[in-house]
C-alpha cells in the first residue's frame, strides 16, 4: 500500500481536517490543527506531502521519526500539530486495514469509557450556575471553566475577591457532586496564583490547568507544593521532550497533552505511559473537532492512569457547526451519565460525513483569538 495524497480542509468553527488516500482504496482522517492558524498548518501539511507521497502507511513510527527529525528544526506547535493530524490518519488507515479499532492494535482496551467533562462560561466567565445546571441535567458531574479574565501580574484584592465569591457561589450551586476544575489559563502570575490556589483550596477542585504558564516549570513546581490541590499542564507542551521537565521537577499531579498538538496519538500514548510511572494522571486536552476526539478515545482505552477526558460538544466556540455534524449518525458521539464510550469500530472508530465536510470546506473560517489589553493599554493573556 502506498500514500496517494494528502487532502486538507478548512471547516467552521475552527477546525482543519486531513484525508491521506492511499492506492488501495483505504483513507485515513486526521486533525492537524492549531487553533487561529488553519491556513499556517494547511500549508504545513503541502510540504510534508513531499516525503508522504509513495510512503507506505503502515510504516507509521518510521514515518513519525522522519518528519519528526527531518531537517534539523523540531519540536513546536506548528510542527508538532501537523505531525499530529498525519499520525492520527496513518492509524485510522492501517485500523481500516486490518479491521480493528486503533485501540486493539496497542494491546487493546484496559477500559470501555471514559468519563467526560465539558467547559462553562466562555472565555471570560460568565451565566456559570445556569450552564453548570444546564450540564448536569444533561447528566454530566464534571465541568471546566476559566476562573478569571484579564489579571494583572499584581492585581487588586477586589478581583482576588470577584474570583473566589464566584467560584463559591457555583459549587453552593451545583452541590458536591459535581466536581469542578479550574483553568487559570495562563492568566494568572506567580503572585496572584499563590493567593487564587489558597482561597479555593476549600472548594476541594479536580484539578487547576496552567496555574502559570507553561515556560514556568520552576515556579509551577512551587506552588504544587504549596497546595493540596491538583495542577496539570500540557495543553501547550508538544512533545515528550516538553514534559520531561514536569515530571522531574513534579510540577503537576494531571497532565493535559493534545492529540492534536502533541505528535498525534503514538506520542500521547508514550507520555501517557511515561507519567504513570510517576504517578501522575492523564486527561486529555481536546477542545477541537470529531476527529481529535476520536483519537483521544483510542489513548484513553490503553493508558490505565487515563481518568476523564475533555471534549468540546455545545461549547460556545462550536457555534454554527459542532462535533456530530461532521459524522454519520451510527458514530456521532453520546454523552451518558457523564461518559463516553470508547469507539470499537475499525481505525479511530468514526465515520466522517465526507460530502458535509466537503461543503462546509467552502464556508472555511478565520477564527483567531482576540485580543485582550489591561486598562492601562498593556497586553493581556488570553
Amino acid at each position: 500500500m502506498k500514500i496517494t495524497a494528502l487532502k486538507t480542509y478548512v471547516v467552521p468553527p475552527r477546525w482543519l481536517f486531513l484525508k491521506i488516500e492511499t492506492d488501495e482504496g483505504v483513507s485515513g482522517w486526521g486533525e492537524p490543527v492549531l487553533e487561529g492558524h488553519a491556513e499556517t498548518l494547511k500549508a504545513k501539511i503541502e510540504e510534508f506531502s513531499d516525503f508522504l507521497i509513495g510512503a507506505d502507511p503502515a510504516k507509521i513510527e518510521d514515518i513519525w521519526q522522519m518528519l519528526y527529525r527531518n531537517g534539523c528544526y523540531r519540536g513546536g506547535p506548528v510542527l508538532m500539530s501537523a505531525i499530529s493530524g498525519i499520525d492520527m490518519a496513518l492509524w485510522d488507515i492501517k485500523g481500516k486495514a486490518l479491521g480493528a479499532p486503533v485501540h486493539t492494535l496497542l494491546g487493546g482496551p484496559v477500559r470501555n469509557k471514559v468519563r467526560s467533562y465539558r467547559w462553562i462560561g466562555g472565555d471570560r466567565p460568565d451565566n456559570l450556575v445556569q450552564q453548570a445546571k444546564a450540564l448536569q441535567s444533561d447528566g454530566f458531574d464534571a465541568y471546566k471553566m476559566n476562573v478569571c479574565s484579564e489579571l494583572q501580574i499584581v492585581d487588586r484584592y477586589k478581583a482576588v475577591d470577584d474570583i473566589v465569591a464566584r467560584s463559591f457561589e457555583l459549587r453552593e450551586a451545583v452541590g458536591a457532586d459535581m466536581d469542578l476544575a479550574f483553568d487559570f489559563h495562563g492568566r494568572v502570575h506567580a503572585p496572584m496564583a499563590k493567593i487564587l490556589l489558597r482561597e479555593l483550596e476549600p472548594l476541594r477542585p479536580m484539578f487547576i490547568e496552567d496555574t502559570v504558564v507553561p515556560s514556568q516549570i520552576d515556579t509551577m513546581a512551587d506552588l504544587a507544593r504549596g497546595t493540596t490541590i491538583p495542577l496539570c499542564t500540557g495543553e501547550r507542551m508538544y512533545s515528550r521532550y516538553d514534559f520531561k521537565p514536569v515530571f522531574e521537577a513534579r510540577a503537576a499531579s494531571v497532565i493535559n497533552p493534545d492529540t492534536a498538538h502533541v505528535g498525534g496519538i503514538s506520542e500521547m500514548v508514550r507520555i501517557g505511559h511515561w507519567a504513570e510511572a510517576y504517578d501522575i494522571a492523564l486527561a486529555p486536552h481536546c477542545p477541537l473537532g470529531p476527529i481529535a476526539l476520536a483519537a483521544c478515545l483510542q489513548v484513553n482505552a490503553v493508558c490505565h492512569n487515563a481518568f476523564i477526558q475533555e471534549q468540546s460538544l455545545g461549547i460556545h466556540y462550536n457555534e454554527g457547526n459542532d462535533l456530530n455534524d461532521y459524522l454519520l449518525p451510527d458514530s456521532r458521539f453520546e454523552i451518558v451519565d457523564g461518559y463516553l464510550d470508547i469507539p470499537t469500530g475499525p481505525g479511530l472508530g468514526i465515520e466522517v460525513d465526507e460530502s458535509f465536510i466537503e461543503q462546509q470546506s467552502q464556508v472555511g473560517h478565520r477564527w483567531r483569538a482576540p485580543v485582550w489589553r489591561h486598562k492601562d493599554g498593556s497586553i493581556a493573556e488570553w
